[in-house]
């Protein structure tokens, strides 16, 4: 077998290998069968519940609006003239689609230097810190999804502000999001996970 080939094909090994926890679990609408899929996800977010204190339905159903669950979620190409790339919507990567800053802002703060977006255990985390954070600039219970999730997309200020109201999907979204953890709450007491 010639050198280049070898690499290639070792290349497509590794890719192939790598790639795998980055995939969505098979059924995001039920809680019970992602935790059953990825028991991480859910240890991951029970650490970020006791540490910060947001219920982990809340957290999945940021999780799923955000990213599906997918762990390398990245914002989609912006093209000019409909077909010559100029970069991406936003610079958000990861299960939680942090913005490079807000994620600097992050490891600065909890001192989690090495923290990565497209770990479940940091994003969970981040997830955790945010929402804690708004609670205590902005008043949010951290059990209310729908609030949280409308500080989370248009950061704090936006949100005190209410820039949200002008955005007749994001509220709809924000209602989808508040539905679907009320849904995994019942689900993982179903399932005696909760």
């Amino acid at each position: 077998m010639s050198r280049p080939f070898r690499a290639i094909v070792l290349t497509l090994l590794v890719s192939a290998c790598g790639s795998s926890q980055y995939s969505a679990p098979r059924n995001l609408d039920n809680a019970c069968s992602i935790v059953k899929e990825r028991p991480a996800y859910l240890s991951a977010m029970e650490r970020t519940e006791q540490r910060w204190g947001v219920p982990v339905p809340v957290q999945m159903a940021t999780i799923y609006q955000e990213s599906k669950f997918i762990g390398n979620a990245r914002t989609p190409h912006q093209y000019v003239l409909g077909v010559i790339p100029m970069g991406r919507q936003s610079s958000a990567y990861g299960y939680s689609q942090a913005l490079d800053a807000t994620w600097d802002e992050y490891r600065r703060e909890t001192g989690r230097r090495s923290a990565r977006r497209d770990d479940i255990r940091d994003a969970t985390d981040f997830i955790g810190w945010y929402m804690d954070e708004s609670t205590s600039r902005l008043g949010i219970s951290k059990g209310d999804a729908r609030s949280q999730y409308l500080a989370y997309h248009e950061g704090r200020t936006g949100f005190s502000r209410g820039s949200y109201r002008k955005k007749d999907w994001l509220v709809r979204v924000a209602d989808e999001v508040a539905d679907r953890a009320v849904d995994y709450q019942i689900q993982l007491i179903t399932c005696g996970k909760r």
